[in-house]
């Protein structure tokens, strides 16, 4: 599978119909894909946490997404999740979807609530000093509330961010399908270059193969690290 390792994405096949592939690669071989690194749609991106980084570290992320000249969104995802185990509530809503999370090494299944926002919501809301939580959807509401760890509530959470995202689209030579390149600028300075496309899972191997040999026919390699976007928002 190229740069993605089978196991252990085969091991998580079952778990879900779609897998998004993502690789994180150096900077500088960005250049070589003719990404321009500044331009591309802006983005700002807000995480809430405790200050202890008590939701990470029980499998839970809340997102907050400014697209600026588009509708907003607002995203609670567990990672990991058992699909089996997820109430019949949140199964039976479709904006509850599970995919799987693959990175070079390093899979996971996670399942993600989003909800649509109005344009420039969460921006009103941060210049106004209004908590990013009053955004959240009582659906959100609820998931958080049954896997928050005990004693964490909405109250306990603060802002991570702002981050600066530039997203664009990119075509090769010799792939039929597109990549989507995400820069992610952190406030310390620090900044991650994320290659991804979605596919079936039935067909991840065979798309795991194509995209490593038009990257590599570009001389792009995987980076050292392959940290996720959110452990570089939480943790930098």
């Amino acid at each position: 599978m190229g740069f993605w390792q089978p196991d252990p994405l085969e091991t998580l096949a079952g778990q879900a119909d779609e897998v998004e592939l993502k690789v994180v690669v150096p900077r500088r071989d960005g250049r070589s894909l003719g990404i321009d690194p500044d331009r591309g749609p802006a983005r700002r991106v807000y995480f809430l946490d405790t200050p202890d980084l008590d939701l990470y570290r029980h499998g839970v992320i809340v997102r907050f997404r400014d697209r600026r000249r588009r509708r907003d969104d607002a995203v609670v995802k567990l990672r990991p999740v058992v699909p089996g185990r997820v109430p019949g509530w949140l199964r039976q809503t479709d904006r509850f979807q599970m995919e799987i999370d693959a990175l070079p090494g390093h899979a996971v299944c996670s399942g993600a609530l989003k909800e649509r926002l109005g344009r420039n919501d969460v921006s009103r809301a941060v210049a106004a000093g209004r908590p990013l939580t009053g955004l959240l959807s009582a659906r959100q509401r609820k998931l958080l509330a049954k896997y928050s760890p005990a004693g964490v509530g909405l109250d306990d959470l603060v802002v991570y961010g702002p981050i600066d995202v530039r997203c664009n689209n990119v075509k090769l030579r010799g792939l039929d399908r597109g990549l989507t390149a995400e820069r992610w600028r952190f406030p310390d300075g620090s900044d991650l270059l994320e290659l991804s496309t979605r596919c079936g899972v039935d067909e991840a191997a065979a798309v795991a193969k194509r995209v490593t040999a038009a990257l590599r026919a570009y001389g792009v390699a995987p980076a050292a690290e392959q940290p996720t976007k959110t452990e570089m928002a939480l943790l930098a």
